[in-house]
Protein backbone atom coordinates (compact mmCIF):
# COMPACT_ATOMS: atom_id res chain seq x y z
CA UNK A 1 0.00 0.00 0.00
CA UNK A 2 1.47 3.44 -0.98
CA UNK A 3 2.70 5.32 2.05
CA UNK A 4 1.38 8.75 2.96
CA UNK A 5 3.69 11.74 3.19
CA UNK A 6 3.99 13.84 6.31
CA UNK A 7 2.78 17.40 5.75
CA UNK A 8 3.82 20.07 8.21
CA UNK A 9 0.81 22.14 9.36
CA UNK A 10 1.93 25.51 8.04
CA UNK A 11 -1.62 26.10 6.75
CA UNK A 12 -4.97 24.64 7.58
CA UNK A 13 -7.06 22.69 5.06
CA UNK A 14 -9.27 25.75 4.54
CA UNK A 15 -6.26 27.97 3.92
CA UNK A 16 -4.79 25.44 1.48
CA UNK A 17 -8.09 25.26 -0.39
CA UNK A 18 -8.29 29.04 -0.51
CA UNK A 19 -4.73 29.18 -1.82
CA UNK A 20 -5.60 26.61 -4.47
CA UNK A 21 -8.69 28.56 -5.57
CA UNK A 22 -7.00 31.96 -5.59
CA UNK A 23 -3.42 31.19 -6.67
CA UNK A 24 -2.27 33.72 -9.32
CA UNK A 25 -0.54 31.18 -11.58
CA UNK A 26 -1.05 27.62 -12.80
CA UNK A 27 2.14 26.34 -11.12
CA UNK A 28 1.29 27.81 -7.73
CA UNK A 29 -2.30 26.59 -8.03
CA UNK A 30 -1.19 23.00 -8.70
CA UNK A 31 1.34 23.10 -5.84
CA UNK A 32 -1.38 24.22 -3.45
CA UNK A 33 -3.59 21.42 -4.80
CA UNK A 34 -0.87 18.82 -4.16
CA UNK A 35 -0.42 19.88 -0.52
CA UNK A 36 -4.16 20.26 -0.01
CA UNK A 37 -4.92 16.75 -1.30
CA UNK A 38 -2.08 15.17 0.66
CA UNK A 39 -3.26 16.96 3.82
CA UNK A 40 -6.67 15.32 3.29
CA UNK A 41 -4.99 11.90 3.47
CA UNK A 42 -4.65 11.20 -0.26
CA UNK A 43 -1.75 9.02 -1.34
CA UNK A 44 0.98 10.20 -3.66
CA UNK A 45 -0.35 7.89 -6.38
CA UNK A 46 -3.82 9.43 -6.11
CA UNK A 47 -2.42 12.94 -6.14
CA UNK A 48 -0.24 12.11 -9.12
CA UNK A 49 -3.29 10.84 -11.04
CA UNK A 50 -5.27 14.01 -10.29
CA UNK A 51 -2.55 16.58 -10.90
CA UNK A 52 -0.53 14.84 -13.63
CA UNK A 53 2.68 15.34 -11.62
CA UNK A 54 5.15 12.50 -11.17
CA UNK A 55 5.66 10.99 -7.75
CA UNK A 56 9.23 12.22 -7.49
CA UNK A 57 8.16 15.75 -8.25
CA UNK A 58 5.40 15.54 -5.63
CA UNK A 59 8.08 14.59 -3.09
CA UNK A 60 10.05 17.69 -4.05
CA UNK A 61 6.99 19.92 -3.58
CA UNK A 62 6.34 18.42 -0.14
CA UNK A 63 9.96 18.87 0.93
CA UNK A 64 9.90 22.48 -0.24
CA UNK A 65 6.62 23.19 1.58
CA UNK A 66 7.75 21.49 4.81
CA UNK A 67 10.97 23.49 4.78
CA UNK A 68 9.71 26.95 3.72
CA UNK A 69 5.95 26.89 4.10
CA UNK A 70 3.98 29.02 1.60
CA UNK A 71 7.24 30.48 0.27
CA UNK A 72 8.13 27.03 -1.01
CA UNK A 73 5.11 26.84 -3.34
CA UNK A 74 4.87 28.16 -6.86
CA UNK A 75 7.56 28.83 -9.45
CA UNK A 76 10.67 29.36 -7.33
CA UNK A 77 12.62 30.46 -10.37
CA UNK A 78 11.32 33.95 -9.71
CA UNK A 79 13.71 34.05 -6.76
CA UNK A 80 16.73 33.39 -8.97
CA UNK A 81 18.87 36.50 -9.13
CA UNK A 82 20.53 35.35 -12.34
CA UNK A 83 24.19 35.32 -13.18
CA UNK A 84 26.41 38.11 -11.91
CA UNK A 85 26.91 40.71 -14.69
CA UNK A 86 30.32 40.93 -16.30
CA UNK A 87 30.66 44.66 -15.55
CA UNK A 88 29.86 46.49 -12.35
CA UNK A 89 28.40 50.00 -12.36
CA UNK A 90 31.79 51.72 -12.58
CA UNK A 91 32.99 49.49 -15.42
CA UNK A 92 29.70 49.96 -17.27
CA UNK A 93 30.16 53.74 -17.02
CA UNK A 94 33.67 53.32 -18.43
CA UNK A 95 32.24 51.35 -21.36
CA UNK A 96 29.65 54.09 -22.05
CA UNK A 97 32.43 56.66 -22.09
CA UNK A 98 34.57 54.52 -24.40
CA UNK A 99 31.68 54.15 -26.85
CA UNK A 100 31.49 57.93 -27.17
CA UNK A 101 35.06 58.09 -28.49
CA UNK A 102 36.60 56.76 -31.69
CA UNK A 103 38.14 53.31 -31.85
CA UNK A 104 41.92 53.08 -31.46
CA UNK A 105 42.19 51.71 -35.01
CA UNK A 106 40.05 54.52 -36.40
CA UNK A 107 37.15 52.19 -37.14
CA UNK A 108 33.64 51.99 -35.71
CA UNK A 109 32.33 50.06 -32.72
CA UNK A 110 30.69 46.65 -33.13
CA UNK A 111 29.99 43.62 -30.94
CA UNK A 112 33.43 42.09 -31.46
CA UNK A 113 35.24 45.31 -30.58
CA UNK A 114 33.15 45.83 -27.46
CA UNK A 115 33.89 42.24 -26.44
CA UNK A 116 37.63 42.86 -26.98
CA UNK A 117 37.41 46.04 -24.87
CA UNK A 118 35.70 44.15 -22.03
CA UNK A 119 38.23 41.30 -22.32
CA UNK A 120 41.10 43.75 -21.89
CA UNK A 121 39.37 45.41 -18.93
CA UNK A 122 38.57 42.17 -17.12
CA UNK A 123 41.64 40.17 -18.15
CA UNK A 124 39.50 37.30 -19.45
CA UNK A 125 38.03 36.22 -22.77
CA UNK A 126 34.58 37.55 -23.65
CA UNK A 127 32.71 36.28 -26.70
CA UNK A 128 31.50 38.66 -29.44
CA UNK A 129 27.96 37.80 -28.33
CA UNK A 130 28.77 39.35 -24.95
CA UNK A 131 29.73 42.61 -26.66
CA UNK A 132 26.53 42.50 -28.71
CA UNK A 133 24.48 41.95 -25.54
CA UNK A 134 26.00 45.01 -23.89
CA UNK A 135 25.33 47.17 -26.95
CA UNK A 136 21.71 46.06 -26.94
CA UNK A 137 21.47 46.58 -23.18
CA UNK A 138 22.72 50.15 -23.58
CA UNK A 139 19.96 50.69 -26.20
CA UNK A 140 22.38 51.04 -29.10
CA UNK A 141 21.06 50.08 -32.52
CA UNK A 142 22.49 49.48 -35.98
CA UNK A 143 22.34 52.46 -38.36
CA UNK A 144 23.97 53.09 -41.73
CA UNK A 145 26.54 55.92 -41.43
CA UNK A 146 26.05 59.12 -43.42
CA UNK A 147 29.21 59.74 -45.53
CA UNK A 148 31.29 62.74 -44.58
CA UNK A 149 34.31 64.01 -46.49
CA UNK A 150 37.10 65.19 -44.24
CA UNK A 151 38.12 68.81 -44.81
CA UNK A 152 41.40 70.59 -44.02
CA UNK A 153 41.60 72.74 -40.94
CA UNK A 154 40.76 76.46 -41.05
CA UNK A 155 44.47 77.27 -40.75
CA UNK A 156 45.29 75.12 -43.77
CA UNK A 157 42.47 76.71 -45.77
CA UNK A 158 43.67 80.24 -44.97
CA UNK A 159 47.26 79.34 -45.88
CA UNK A 160 46.07 77.92 -49.22
CA UNK A 161 44.05 81.08 -49.97
CA UNK A 162 47.08 83.29 -49.30
CA UNK A 163 49.23 81.13 -51.56
CA UNK A 164 46.66 81.28 -54.36
CA UNK A 165 46.37 85.07 -54.05
CA UNK A 166 50.17 85.40 -54.24
CA UNK A 167 50.33 83.23 -57.38
CA UNK A 168 47.51 85.25 -58.98
CA UNK A 169 49.37 88.52 -58.31
CA UNK A 170 52.56 87.08 -59.81
CA UNK A 171 50.76 86.07 -63.01
CA UNK A 172 49.08 89.49 -63.22
CA UNK A 173 52.47 91.22 -62.87
CA UNK A 174 53.92 88.98 -65.60
CA UNK A 175 50.96 89.76 -67.91
CA UNK A 176 49.81 93.27 -66.88
CA UNK A 177 47.49 93.68 -69.89
CA UNK A 178 45.87 90.24 -69.59
CA UNK A 179 42.61 89.27 -67.94
CA UNK A 180 43.73 86.80 -65.23
CA UNK A 181 41.06 84.38 -64.01
CA UNK A 182 41.08 81.57 -61.46
CA UNK A 183 39.28 78.35 -62.40
CA UNK A 184 38.94 75.11 -60.46
CA UNK A 185 38.90 71.65 -62.00
CA UNK A 186 38.12 68.20 -60.66
CA UNK A 187 36.92 64.86 -61.96
CA UNK A 188 34.24 62.48 -60.80
CA UNK A 189 33.31 58.98 -61.86
CA UNK A 190 29.67 58.41 -62.71
CA UNK A 191 27.94 55.24 -61.51
CA UNK A 192 28.99 55.77 -57.91
CA UNK A 193 27.91 52.90 -55.62
CA UNK A 194 29.51 53.18 -52.17
CA UNK A 195 29.08 50.36 -49.66
CA UNK A 196 28.21 51.48 -46.13
CA UNK A 197 27.82 48.89 -43.39
CA UNK A 198 25.60 49.33 -40.36
CA UNK A 199 27.16 50.23 -37.01
CA UNK A 200 26.00 50.48 -33.39
CA UNK A 201 25.03 53.95 -32.13
CA UNK A 202 22.88 55.28 -29.26
CA UNK A 203 19.16 55.61 -29.87
CA UNK A 204 18.37 58.80 -31.79
CA UNK A 205 21.87 59.47 -33.15
CA UNK A 206 22.92 59.41 -36.82
CA UNK A 207 26.44 58.01 -37.38
CA UNK A 208 28.91 59.69 -39.73
CA UNK A 209 31.77 57.78 -41.35
CA UNK A 210 34.53 58.85 -43.78
CA UNK A 211 34.01 56.94 -47.02
CA UNK A 212 36.53 55.63 -49.52
CA UNK A 213 34.40 55.61 -52.66
CA UNK A 214 34.60 52.56 -54.92
CA UNK A 215 33.05 53.00 -58.37
CA UNK A 216 33.47 52.58 -62.15
CA UNK A 217 32.02 53.57 -65.54
CA UNK A 218 32.40 57.12 -67.01
CA UNK A 219 34.45 60.09 -65.82
CA UNK A 220 33.19 63.66 -65.62
CA UNK A 221 35.89 66.34 -66.20
CA UNK A 222 34.41 69.48 -64.63
CA UNK A 223 35.70 73.08 -64.67
CA UNK A 224 34.12 75.98 -62.78
CA UNK A 225 34.81 79.71 -62.53
CA UNK A 226 33.97 80.48 -58.85
CA UNK A 227 33.38 84.21 -59.37
CA UNK A 228 30.83 83.88 -62.17
CA UNK A 229 29.65 80.30 -61.71
CA UNK A 230 30.40 79.53 -65.36
CA UNK A 231 31.13 75.85 -66.02
CA UNK A 232 32.76 73.69 -68.66
CA UNK A 233 32.79 69.91 -68.72
CA UNK A 234 33.52 66.73 -70.63
CA UNK A 235 32.42 63.11 -70.10
CA UNK A 236 35.11 60.58 -71.03
CA UNK A 237 35.66 56.86 -70.41
CA UNK A 238 39.06 57.21 -68.70
CA UNK A 239 41.34 59.58 -66.79
CA UNK A 240 44.71 59.83 -68.56
CA UNK A 241 47.29 62.54 -69.25
CA UNK A 242 46.68 62.44 -73.01
CA UNK A 243 42.90 62.83 -72.56
CA UNK A 244 43.44 65.63 -70.05
CA UNK A 245 45.68 67.41 -72.56
CA UNK A 246 42.93 67.26 -75.18
CA UNK A 247 40.39 68.64 -72.71
CA UNK A 248 42.78 71.46 -71.74
CA UNK A 249 43.36 72.32 -75.39
CA UNK A 250 39.62 72.52 -76.03
CA UNK A 251 39.15 74.51 -72.82
CA UNK A 252 41.79 77.05 -73.94
CA UNK A 253 40.27 77.34 -77.42
CA UNK A 254 36.70 77.61 -76.08
CA UNK A 255 37.52 80.52 -73.75
CA UNK A 256 40.13 82.19 -75.95
CA UNK A 257 43.02 81.77 -73.53
CA UNK A 258 46.20 83.45 -74.77
CA UNK A 259 48.22 86.62 -74.23
CA UNK A 260 45.13 88.67 -73.46
CA UNK A 261 43.57 86.11 -71.16
CA UNK A 262 45.39 83.95 -68.63
CA UNK A 263 43.88 81.24 -66.42
CA UNK A 264 45.17 79.81 -63.17
CA UNK A 265 43.68 76.31 -62.99
CA UNK A 266 43.38 74.80 -59.50
CA UNK A 267 43.56 70.98 -59.55
CA UNK A 268 44.17 68.27 -57.02
CA UNK A 269 47.35 66.19 -56.97
CA UNK A 270 46.15 63.32 -59.16
CA UNK A 271 48.98 61.89 -61.24
CA UNK A 272 47.14 62.28 -64.52
CA UNK A 273 46.91 66.05 -63.95
CA UNK A 274 50.65 66.23 -64.73
CA UNK A 275 50.61 67.68 -68.23
CA UNK A 276 52.79 69.92 -70.42
CA UNK A 277 49.76 72.14 -71.01
CA UNK A 278 48.95 72.91 -67.37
Amino acid sequence: MPRKLTIYPHLSLEELETGYRQAPGAIARTHYQVIWLLSQGKTTAEVAEVTGYGVNWIYEIVRSYNRMGVNGLGDLRRQNRGAKPLLNDVQLAQLCQALQSAQADGGLWNGSKVAAWISELLGRDVSPQGGWDYLKGLEYRIRTPRPHHEEPSLEEQEAWKKKLALQTNQVQQSYPDADVQVWAMDSHRLGLKPVLRKVWVPQGEQPIAPVNWRYKWLWLYGFVHPQSGETYWWILPYVRIDLFNRVLADFAQHFGIGKQKRVILVCDRAGWHTSSQV
